[in-house]
C-alpha cells in the first residue's frame, strides 16, 4: 500500500479551483471552461495512476465515473467536430 497518499492538500485542487473561478467569471457557462476541466480530469488520472483506484480526493470524481466523463468528452469533441465540418 502507497504511503504517498498525503491527508494534506489534495494534488488537483488548483485545477478544481480554476474551473470554479471560471464558471464564476463566465455566469456558469461550461463551455468557456471546457479546457479547464480537461485540466482537471488529466490531473484526477494521474492522481488515480499514482495512487491506485481507492485513493480519495475530493476535487476528483471516483475512477469509473472519471472514465465515463473523459470518454463523454471526447465523444462530444469528435461530434463537434464533425458538425462544425459539415455546416
Amino acid at each position: 500500500m502507497s504511503t504517498s497518499r498525503s491527508r494534506n492538500s489534495d494534488p488537483c485542487k488548483p485545477q478544481a479551483c480554476a474551473i470554479q473561478d471560471c464558471l464564476k467569471r463566465t455566469s456558469y457557462n461550461e463551455s468557456k471552461c471546457t479546457k479547464l476541466i480537461d485540466k482537471l480530469y488529466s490531473c484526477c488520472s494521474k492522481f488515480y495512476q499514482e495512487n491506485g483506484d481507492e485513493a480519495k480526493t475530493v476535487c476528483c470524481p471516483i475512477p469509473r465515473l472519471l472514465k465515463f466523463k473523459i470518454e463523454q468528452r471526447q465523444k462530444e469533441k469528435i461530434d463537434a467536430e464533425i458538425w462544425h465540418h459539415n455546416h
